[in-house]
């Protein structure tokens, strides 16, 4: 697969790698999609130990994001990065296959 419909931002890149030192654990951050949220799916973010062999690997500044089959075909070509503002810090995806999005961003329909 190509790794270029995936993007891992610089600075969530830093963010993983921070968060992943703390932990003790590999910069590898998991993406998947799951059902829920209020407009129909919802993102879920959180350190993995490895890839799985059907994974979809973006790699940035040595730290990974990978995402599973099916869950690829609702973010393909996304950008995950990292924002701090007034509101919060928060990863936050943008997804070119999402029609609408929530209040949030932590939800899309497709």
């Amino acid at each position: 697969m190509d790794t270029q419909t995936l993007t891992l931002s610089p600075s969530a890149a830093a963010r993983v790698a921070a968060i992943a030192g703390k932990q003790a654990k590999p910069a590898i951050l998991r993406l998947e999609v799951e059902g829920g949220g209020c407009s129909g799916f919802q993102y879920k973010f959180g350190l993995t130990d490895a890839a799985h062999g059907d994974d979809m690997i973006a790699e940035t500044d040595g730290v990974r994001l990978v995402v599973d089959p099916v869950s690829l075909e609702l973010v393909a070509g996304c950008v995950v990065d990292y924002v701090e503002s007034l509101g919060g810090a928060a990863f936050k995806v943008e997804n070119p296959n999402a029609a609408s999005g929530c209040g949030c961003g932590s939800s899309f329909s497709v």
